[in-house]
């Protein structure tokens, strides 16, 4: 890997296997195997002879390029495609080179690598996404039943059960999963020629050689066929950056949760191994919900050049396809290194009940004002319930005394038993049974 591409500015995604699916020699590989499987689907479809096929194929090694040479040439003609032609004609026999990238136009081969990668990097993605899934079921069962305080605008709203909670976060993570795997089973490879008519691979009379050739290309590669060559059609890009950027802000929904728990007044979860600071020893940070967050954050913008991108004029455009290529590969890493570090922060998430049933009495009852309002209204009206329940809320907070205690003095409530009544355990509706049906899900 050139010292550039190292990773030292993003931790979210160096060292995750989407780094190493979408790093330079990755991309280069892929567009090796693009032009491989194109002489392999002409020798097939007799437009070249059956050893240009085996020969391409055997020359198409990455390691035999210099990638920065590569970059360097892309200068020329606006695209890496040109010079790696050049270098993969010369490593060929002199009588075999006409019938490398026989053809096709840059565009073909870029975008026919761009869906490989996209396809291998999104199958360790969806490894990840099911560990992640995984770790958050077993949460979520364990903690069907552990309540906590359910908070709306910053405030405490409503308990809630922390299993719930994590059957929330497998949910949106199942969303993502059931995008990505629709997306990756559909990327097609990309053959059109110099202007998406397939004229160089046509008999003269326009008949279907083409045609024939477009599904030997898909087939060879393992991708789907195209309909159309999609040069300017970008729909494939587009749903990738749908998926991908879904992918990101999913796994930052738990992250945002994380972070928020986590925090030192709160304390209600844990990073399994929080990370250091570099000035205080105490510290243990939720670096994993971090980079998560960091990465949910920067999603949405790779997401809208790919869709700004759409907009591309003619057959071929100037700069809207080229303004692809970079951040295509920043959301791929950014969904890898995020569904990395997701797994890793699931598995390890450490949950302290006993903070979330404590947290339930900081407002001393107050937290099932919604029950007993409910209960005094089917006694007293709802007007009469809500006058006596905002009453006795601002005389709690006024004088720290508990709810309940408040409400003893109140003919409203006579005759119940207001313990029970203001008991935020016993105000979890049906989170339990929801838990239960959102675990159906596979």
């Amino acid at each position: 890997m050139h010292e550039s591409d190292a990773g030292l500015l993003a931790p979210g995604r160096a060292g995750s296997a989407a780094e190493a699916a979408t790093g330079d020699h990755a991309f280069l590989q892929a567009l090796l195997d693009a032009e491989a499987a194109l002489t392999r689907a002409c020798s097939a479809s007799g437009l070249a002879p059956a050893g240009a096929g085996r020969a391409v194929t055997e020359a198409a090694d990455a390691g035999r390029f210099d990638v920065r040479e590569l970059a360097l040439g892309a200068r020329d003609g606006g695209n890496p495609v040109i010079p790696l032609v050049a270098a993969l004609s010369g490593a060929v026999d002199e009588e075999l080179r006409p019938f490398v990238h026989r053809g096709a136009t840059s565009q073909d081969i870029l975008d026919t690598a761009a869906m490989m990668v996209a396809s291998r990097t999104l199958a360790l993605v969806l490894d990840d996404m099911g560990r992640t899934a995984d770790a958050l079921e077993r949460l979520a069962v364990k903690h069907r039943d552990t309540p906590m305080p359910g908070r709306t605008l910053t405030q405490h709203a409503v308990p809630t059960t922390f299993g719930l909670k994590a059957a929330g976060w497998r949910s949106l993570v199942l969303d993502a999963r059931d995008r990505l795997r629709t997306v990756r089973g559909t990327l097609p490879a990309q053959l059109g020629g110099a202007a998406g008519t397939l004229a160089a691979f046509s008999s003269g009379d326009g008949g279907p050689v083409g045609l024939a050739l477009v599904t030997a290309y898909a087939e060879e590669l393992g991708l789907a066929e195209p309909l159309l060559p999609w040069h300017t059609l970008r729909t494939p890009v587009a749903d990738l950056a749908g998926a991908l950027a879904f992918t990101a802000g999913a796994l930052g929904k738990v992250a945002a949760d994380v972070l928020t728990l986590s925090r030192t007044e709160i304390a209600e979860v844990a990073e399994g191994s929080g990370g250091g600071s570099s000035a205080m020893p105490h510290k243990a940070n939720p670096v994993r919900a971090t980079l998560i967050a960091a990465a949910a954050r920067r999603a949405p913008g790779a997401a809208a050049t790919l869709y700004g991108s759409l907009a591309a004029e003619d057959e071929r455009p100037a700069g809207a396809w080229h303004a692809e290529w970079e951040p295509l590969r920043d959301l791929l890493r950014l969904a890898g290194g995020a569904a990395r570090d997701a797994a890793e922060l699931a598995e390890g998430l450490r949950v302290f009940p006993a903070a979330m049933r404590s947290h339930l009495g900081l407002t001393g009852g107050l937290i099932v004002s919604e029950r007993l309002a409910a209960v005094a209204a089917g006694r007293v009206g709802r007007a009469r319930a809500e006058e006596i329940l905002t009453q006795a809320a601002t005389l709690a907070r006024d004088e720290g005394r508990p709810l309940a205690e408040i409400l003893a003095a109140e003919p409203a409530f006579d005759g119940l038993d207001l313990a029970e009544l203001t008991d935020p355990a016993r105000y979890t509706g049906c989170a339990g049974p929801l838990t239960d049906r959102a675990l159906e899900r596979r």
